[in-house]
């Protein structure tokens, strides 16, 4: 898969405590779409912020029963998600007529990369590409909020993946608005107190720009419990392996943990919409966030309803042409 640039520094951040939710889960007869060899369909719908709702996260869990039974059977209903998804891109690429956004935010900790690994690991990397957005540079600073992330959207055929995203500019910026400062806006311009209405309305303009023009997003917030980011700080100290994820400013930003919900709550409220929906994935269970996603894609994306072209009776008698010229 392709790398892009990079963004802001501090985490993204996500939810409060570690909240169980049973029954998202249905049994059902199985469907194509899914892994064949389970019975047991994802019930998507359940993590779906719908347009207009009033997010509280204290709501959402952040831990739900688990899809699979066994680590073996985890690994086979992935796989099978993986070919789908692997099958699904093949078509989207050839009919050349959509593209797919994934957008990933969450708090530090709570496995965006291990998505984006493990669920697209069987995608032609010539079909998909992966941006991550930290620090921006100083020629990005200079320009509007939107254009960095604007420049690396997927063609159509394509999909694409932002870890992190524009949405940073409404979540650690309105967590820490010095970061405002830095961004050579008019003196009086960020002072006023409809400043993040006007971001979210030019996020919701710009999705639903995308989607006019074919692309189909999909944005993945990845609930973390704070205990469950505190666990997983402390495997990254504990084993040498992981020590190059931790710093000094994962702590510092835990501070912040209550002002980033806050911030959360607002982002997820105000752009989840029909076309450029919110997903509110559980994330304390790394497999079970991996399935859930998968399943939420292979939806999406199977929903286009895209086929192969069809080839043209000229074309046909074209190559039959070709064929017999290498048949001798």
């Amino acid at each position: 898969m392709a790398v892009g640039r990079i963004g802001y520094n501090s985490p993204a951040k996500t939810s409060g405590g570690g909240h169980s939710h049973p029954g998202l889960w249905e049994f059902r007869p199985r469907p194509q779409s899914v892994p064949e060899r389970t019975g047991m369909k994802i019930r998507t719908k359940q993590f779906r912020v719908e347009e207009g709702a009033k997010v509280d996260l204290g709501k959402w869990p952040t831990l739900v029963e688990p899809a699979y039974e066994s680590k073996e059977n985890y690994q086979e209903m992935l796989r099978s998600y993986v070919a789908h998804l692997a099958e699904q891109q093949k078509l989207l690429y050839a009919s050349n007529r959509h593209a797919v956004l994934l957008i990933f935010q969450a708090m530090d900790a709570a496995g965006k990369d291990g998505v984006i690994q493990h669920v697209m690991s069987g995608v032609n990397p010539q079909g998909c590409q992966v941006f991550s957005f930290k620090h921006p540079s100083a020629t990005e600073l200079r320009h509007d909020f939107l254009w960095r992330t604007t420049r690396d959207l997927p063609e159509r055929g394509r999909i694409g993946i932002f870890n992190r995203s524009y949405y940073e500019e409404v979540l650690i910026v309105r967590v820490h608005p010095e970061i405002l400062q830095s961004q050579a806006f008019p003196s009086d311009a960020h002072h006023g107190k409809h400043f993040w209405d006007k971001r979210y309305r030019s996020i919701r303009d710009l999705e639903q720009h995308l989607h006019a023009n074919g692309t189909r997003i999909m944005k993945f917030f990845l609930h973390l419990s704070k205990e469950e980011q505190r666990k997983r700080f402390l495997a990254r100290i504990d084993e040498p392996a992981k020590n190059w994820k931790f710093s000094a400013a994962d702590i510092e930003e835990r501070k912040y943990w209550d002002d980033y919900m806050d911030a959360y709550e607002h982002c997820l409220s105000e752009t989840s919409s029909e076309d450029a929906p919110w997903y509110i994935v559980p994330a304390d269970d790394k497999q079970n966030t991996r399935l859930i996603v998968s399943q939420i894609i292979l939806e999406t994306v199977e929903d286009l309803k895209m086929t192969y072209p069809e080839t043209s009776p000229a074309r046909r008698k074209e190559l039959l042409k070709l064929r017999r010229q290498l048949a001798k």
